[in-house]
């Protein structure tokens, strides 16, 4: 029986007041269970960034609720949802997000460091999560000395180390090329099928949402329909 990890009910976010009040999300519900994938497509300005940083806790809603693993974010203190985000949420970046002065493994054990965990305790968790993407040999390199694919490869390394139940992707191949970006979708792929983490991957293209197991649609802060899997070359919705 699948559990469900991400449960988001009557979503609501609002940018601004009176007039110049921008609705980001108009009462979206989304649940993602365990070893699924679920990608998000729709036009620029849909809302889809905003939704996945309300589920990741980086934004606060501005109603509804977003509940992780069991825990509602919208009750929580911002400590507590820290907490959360650190043990229980992996984010991917599309810009990697990674520290320069820091390296390969010391990019990855941060979340683990922040939360109390030992730096030599840390240090072994982040070489399993290099080994788990591939990249063993670059634990000691640092950013500015890595490719665009291994930069991302960092990044997805630090967003499944420890025990991480949901795993959040903004467009992570957008600054790679054709090639990369397919295996790091794979990566992507691998983690829902083989931990159980529940992936929810925001993209503009068809062919990666073809990666997923359902694909859902915003259209103005609203969720507007969803699908199954998607052959690789249907287009469903116009997103530019």
């Amino acid at each position: 029986m699948t559990t469900t990890i991400l449960d988001i009910r009557n979503l609501t976010r609002v940018h601004g007041s009176g007039e110049q009040a921008v609705h980001a999300l108009r009462g979206v519900d989304l649940s993602v269970g365990s070893g699924e994938l679920v990608a998000v497509m729709g036009p620029s300005g849909s809302g889809k960034s905003t939704l996945l940083t309300c589920a990741g806790g980086l934004d606060q809603p501005s109603g509804g609720e977003v509940i992780v693993d069991g825990n509602d974010l919208t009750t929580l203190s911002r400590n507590a949802v820290a907490a959360l985000r650190r043990r229980r949420i992996g984010y991917v970046f599309q810009d990697f997000n990674l520290i320069p002065a820091l390296t390969a493994a010391e990019n990855v054990s941060l979340p683990l460091e922040l939360d109390g965990m030992r730096a030599r305790a840390a240090r072994k968790y982040a070489e399993a999560a290099l080994g788990e993407v591939a990249i063993p040999e670059l634990a000691d390199r640092f950013p500015d000395d890595m490719s665009g694919g291994q930069r991302q490869r960092v990044a997805i390394a630090r967003a499944i180390v420890g025990e991480r139940r949901l795993l959040l992707a903004d467009e992570p191949t957008g600054a790679l090329d054709s090639d990369t970006g397919e295996a790091v979708l794979q990566l992507l792929r691998d983690r829902c099928d083989q931990h159980g983490i529940a992936g929810v991957l925001v993209t503009h293209d068809a062919r990666h949402a073809a990666w997923a197991d359902r694909v859902v649609y915003l259209r103005d802060g609203v969720l507007v329909g969803q699908s199954g899997p998607l052959p690789e070359a249907d287009v469903l919705l116009e997103t530019h």
